[in-house]
């Protein structure tokens, strides 16, 4: 944590936002854990001004929260939220799914159908351990929104949530079984847009994330992450 990390950019509040979205995503920062300001700026050679800026916008992506006098933390998980943002991330996905099957190019469908190879080679290498760290190129998901070409949908998955539906995957991933369902549903979705079903793909896509949701939070219950305010057992 001592090493200072060189940041020089135009936008310099942004290059924070990301760096600290990725150690937040990948637990270099943990759960719940309290972000002392003059670290960061020590360990990133930045000025109190732009890491306050960027505080501010992981407090809009819901990654960290901010209480007068006592400073900024990072989230914990609980089950309210993960339920709010599968919800949403349901329908959002669903139809990004069924624009999918519209606009997609023939190019991105033969390189989605090599990413899903590249994933069931990683299962067969690596004992059906999770792929939970994909990200950008290598997630399914983040391409099917993509190729969706609706730009506020992709803004609003891509920016407002995708990080913290990152975090939920990585935390409870070693909790969920069979990385090999998701991996069919993913190729049955994947078949769906190839073949320009948009309705069978939404469909397919709608219930690939509430299962997704349903095992995310029995991991959660069986790991003792917090409930929230739910008053649930």
């Amino acid at each position: 944590m001592d090493k200072v990390t060189q940041i020089k950019s135009a936008t310099l509040s942004d290059d924070l936002t990301q760096r600290l979205t990725a150690e937040i995503v990948e637990g270099v920062l943990p759960l719940g854990s309290k972000i002392s300001e003059p670290e960061l700026a020590k360990r990133y050679g930045v000025s109190r001004g732009p890491l306050r800026e960027a505080l501010v916008k992981l407090e809009a992506l819901g990654l960290i929260t901010r209480t007068a006098n006592v400073g900024a933390r990072v989230i914990d998980l609980n089950i309210d939220d993960l339920l709010d943002t599968y919800t949403l991330r349901e329908a959002m996905e669903g139809m990004a799914a069924r624009l999918a099957s519209e606009l997609i190019s023939e190019q991105e469908v033969t390189e989605l159908y090599k990413l899903l190879d590249e994933h069931q080679a990683h299962l067969d290498s690596n004992h059906d351990e999770h792929y939970a760290n994909q990200y950008g190129n290598e997630d399914f998901h983040l391409r099917i929104i993509h190729a969706s070409q609706n730009k506020k949908l992709i803004r609003v998955l891509t920016q407002d949530l995708y990080a913290t539906i990152r975090m939920y995957r990585r935390y409870t991933a070693d909790s969920r079984p069979d990385p090999r369902q998701a991996l069919r549903e993913h190729k049955a979705i994947l078949d769906a847009i190839a073949n320009r079903e948009g309705d069978l793909a939404e469909l397919l896509m709608r219930r690939h994330i509430s299962r997704a949701a349903n095992l995310l939070k029995k991991a959660m219950l069986e790991n003792s992450i917090s409930q929230g305010n739910t008053g649930k057992p």
